[in-house]
């Protein structure tokens, strides 16, 4: 009777660590499973990013290498006439330095384009429009400390200058509301005329308008090239 029960004993351990051994296994197994399920997502999503992130980076490869040979830009222009020019890299504005006679300074400061208008075509060719860009200045001339600055807002298209507003600015004195002056566009003709004369003998002309446009072309595509570039970099990291 004492041997039937150690050998039933046995069965029993035996069977025990084997459900055991079985049990482990199956837990093992399943463990490994869950991980594969677990980075399988990320797997598939890494190898549908790839081809998409390769074809922005074709893409835009292929806009710059078009812009270059397209219209290549070339070293901005450092000086323009009497005037010493400071670009602004990755900014929509450019500053221009000048001296007239011994004690006034002129600073301008003048935007990228900023509008545009639409005018019909010469009578040769009347069919469809011409686009006139326009830029923005602001003309600061100093008497230096003591004296008010004068400041010119003006409107350049590509060979023409116009006055819109002028300020008497107080940088020294702090005023709420100050009256800065009518709409100059709607003053008399004469008065126009001689405060455009005025520029004119401190350089600020129809010639600086051609040159302005021209270096605002320039910074355009100095601007966009360098742009792509940025955003390239950014996608490949």
């Amino acid at each position: 009777m004492a041997a039937f029960i150690r050998t039933a004993q046995r069965t029993i351990v035996s069977a025990v660590s084997a459900s055991k051994s079985l049990t482990n296994g199956s837990q093992s197994r399943i463990t490994t499973a869950g991980s594969l399920l677990q980075f399988k997502p990320y797997a598939t999503c890494k190898t549908q990013e790839s081809p998409f992130k390769a074809n922005i980076l074709r893409i835009l490869s292929n806009e710059i290498e078009y812009q270059h040979e397209y219209a290549p830009p070339h070293q901005p222009a450092t000086s323009f006439n009497s005037f010493t020019i400071q670009d602004r890299p990755g900014e929509k504005w450019m500053t221009m330095r000048g001296k007239y006679g011994d004690n006034e300074d002129i600073k301008i400061e003048v935007t990228m384009f900023d509008g545009c208008v639409f005018v019909p075509k010469p009578r040769e060719d009347s069919n469809g429009e011409n686009v006139l860009l326009h830029i923005s200045l602001l003309v600061d001339i100093s008497k230096g400390q003591g004296f008010p600055e004068m400041e010119f807002l003006c409107s350049a298209r590509p060979d023409r200058l116009e006055i819109q507003k002028v300020y008497l600015l107080n940088r020294d004195k702090i005023i709420i509301n100050p009256y800065m002056g009518p709409d100059f566009r709607k003053m008399n003709g004469r008065l126009q005329n001689t405060f455009s004369h005025y520029l004119e003998a401190r350089g600020v002309n129809n010639k600086l308008c051609v040159f302005l446009h021209e270096y605002m072309m320039n910074k355009d595509r100095i601007e966009l090239i360098q742009w792509l570039g940025n955003v390239k970099s950014f996608v490949e990291k």
